[in-house]
């Protein structure tokens, strides 16, 4: 040993090395134990700990492997190994060695844990829950798991669970990473509002001292500040992710003879995002783009899974492939422009991004906020979506569209069946008011104007879309609470085809939207089918889509900018059936000349975005500011 150090004084030499991350020092310890003690199973171990803090993974395993044949009745190399596998999305590997540490441990907590954080990644949600529910009862005390437990029971639509989870975890440790933001999000999934707007308050409070309370997309849900929502997406995606930049002077810059879009998704399925893109996916100009997907959700081969997956050049399944793996073949497909469809909402796949799959890379649709990284070079928005004031809140360079952003299908279908309005379960009378938008966009201020409107206007009714039991009947006592009777709330059925969907429009009378996290499909579906929406504009895009909406088929005048304006609104259409007649009228001209539904005009500018940052790219010239015309 050196300096004649036993092998337990340079053992204990190198652990305090290793916590001091001197790790150099430590790997040059451990290495000298074992040319002396070449089958001391622990210096293994604690060597390929280090080794992975260095990077160095093969030798990392290597060491695992040596110590589980040295000693295979010890679970830590299994487990490190495990984690190892993990950390590089193979998770075949990871499962089986967290299953053999189980084996040699029954009650080692971090495997439970861990293999139910794969299942999660995995969509495999009940798996999880087993996963974690093993690990509580190792220790009942430990607040990741508790909290990995509420992401997984409101996965599967558990919402309740999901609360009560998430609440026990707030108990253990209030300032676990992002769970204040969890657990404010998923009691209004079920309408629990008891201390919202406390919890709204405090949330701020910590995002604005730049802690980790929120996912970026529980803070577009929650709050109408762009500058919020920046400074809590930038928090979420340094802790998570490597946001580097540096790989773009690496990646080619010769011209392909077509660009090569690739658009990497989840959601190539009955999605609302797909319903969206369908028609631009088979309008796209093929002599000048080559077209890939990178699809990586549910296996879910729907309807819509087989119009858009025939589309494409090529249409391949990642599910399986890790990042690194994904991001490896989107180099070798060479892909021009990868355009995130995804950002930070369910399935995502942000990681991919991170490691600079494309030498330009776009943040498109599915998440109505910045990035918030460096890796991201655009975001396609319009005027009206993000004006020019708010151009400091995003990290990426705006893409200008002429009209909305919002990309739509000129060729949905709209069922010929007429519902009557009893066999919805709406009454022969009196005015309808309608908002299809999923139950967490709700919150105590919108619904008190909600509840307004029908003691305003006699015999009304509030037509919504249910989406858990728990929120239903919440919803009705909050109603109650405001002296409004509960059965004037009613819930409509869910349709299995979109085309019925789409045609029950019709039995309303007026689209009242949500805020701050307003309709975005949901308000092109109501405008396609002939149904007025009323929105209230905002600062943050999310608050801003369905004005986007309705400025780009000449609507404005149901653009609102407060919340009293709004209210007042609503009840002027509907006490005066003429004006809301001519609104319909002029909405259904305005549907077939007017830009929204334009998809072939709108492919077209989409087409010349991406040629414009494409020469930029090639002419060596940085990311900037681009509105098409």
């Amino acid at each position: 040993m050196k300096n004649d150090l036993t092998v337990e004084e340079t053992f204990d030499l190198a652990v305090k090395s290793y916590q001091k991350n001197k790790f150099h020092v430590a790997e040059k310890l451990y290495k000298e134990i074992l040319k002396t003690h070449p089958n001391h199973a622990g210096t293994y171990v604690n060597l390929g700990m280090t080794l992975n803090k260095l990077e160095k993974y093969k030798e990392a395993t290597y060491c695992y492997e040596r110590a589980i044949k040295i000693n295979p009745n010890d679970s830590n190399p299994y487990y490190n190994l495990g984690n190892l596998y993990k950390n590089s999305d193979k998770y075949e590997e990871a499962i089986n060695f967290y299953n053999n540490t189980i084996q040699v441990n029954p009650n080692h907590l971090g495997a439970y844990n861990n293999l139910g954080n794969i299942f999660i990644d995995l969509g495999e949600y009940k798996k999880a829950i087993k996963c974690y529910t093993k690990a509580i009862q190792v220790n009942p005390n430990n607040a990741d798991v508790y909290n990995n437990l509420g992401l997984s029971y409101r996965k599967i639509g558990k919402p309740t669970l999901a609360v009560e989870s998430f609440s026990q975890a707030f108990k253990i440790n209030p300032n676990l990473d992002n769970l204040l933001g969890s657990l404010i999000h998923s009691k209004n999934y079920i309408i629990e509002w008891k201390s919202f707007d406390k919890d709204l308050e405090e949330l701020a409070d910590k995002i604005v001292k730049k802690n980790r309370v929120c996912t970026p997309l529980q803070s577009l849900l929650l709050f109408d500040s762009p500058k919020l929502q920046s400074i809590a997406t930038q928090i979420y995606v340094k802790e998570k992710y490597s946001d580097r930049n540096d790989l773009i002077t690496v990646l080619n810059k010769k011209p392909n003879n077509k660009i090569r879009i690739g658009y990497y998704s989840a959601d190539f399925r009955n999605h609302a995002v797909s319903f969206l893109l369908a028609n631009l996916y088979e309008l796209h100009d093929k002599s000048k783009f080559e077209l890939i997907a990178f699809s990586f959700g549910p296996e879910k081969k729907d309807e819509m899974y087989y119009r858009i997956s025939t589309v494409f050049d090529q249409f391949i399944n990642v599910r399986l492939k890790s990042d690194d793996d994904v991001t490896k073949l989107s180099r070798e497909l060479k892909i021009d422009i990868a355009v995130d469809l995804m950002t930070f909402t369910q399935y995502n796949r942000f990681g991919i991004f991170t490691k600079r799959c494309a030498p330009i890379q776009v943040n498109y649709l599915g998440y109505s906020g910045t990035s918030g990284a460096k890796c991201i070079d655009y975001i396609i928005a319009d005027k009206t979506t993000i004006p020019k004031k708010n151009q400091k809140y995003y990290s990426e360079k705006i893409v200008y569209m002429p009209d909305t952003y919002m990309a739509n299908d000129s060729t949905k279908k709209i069922s010929n069946k007429v519902f009557t309005r009893e066999e919805l379960g709406l009454p022969i009378k009196g005015f309808v008011f309608c908002c299809f938008n999923q139950m967490f966009k709700l919150n105590p201020e919108i619904f008190d104007i909600w509840m307004n409107l029908l003691k305003r206007i006699n015999n009304s009714v509030l037509w919504v879309s249910p989406q858990n039991e728990a929120a239903v009947k919440n919803l009705q006592k909050e109603a109650a609470f405001r002296n409004v009777d509960p059965k004037r709330i009613i819930f409509a059925q869910r349709m299995k085809k979109m085309s019925d969907h789409l045609a029950r429009y019709k039995a309303a009378n007026l689209f009242i939207d949500t805020f701050p996290y307003t309709a975005q499909a949901t308000a092109s579906d109501a405008l396609w089918a002939g149904l007025p929406v009323l929105t209230r504009i905002g600062k943050s895009f999310v608050s801003r889509v369905p004005a986007s909406l309705l400025n780009a088929i000449e609507l404005s005048e149901l653009v609102t900018y407060t919340k009293k304006e709004y209210e007042n609104k609503a009840i002027e259409l509907a006490n005066n059936p003429i004006i809301l007649k001519e609104i319909k009228n002029k909405l259904n001209k305005n549907r077939h000349t007017k830009p929204l539904f334009n998809t072939k005009l709108f492919t077209k500018n989409l087409e010349m975005a991406y040629l414009k940052i494409y020469e930029k790219y090639v002419n060596n010239k940085k990311p900037s500011n681009i509105e098409i015309k």
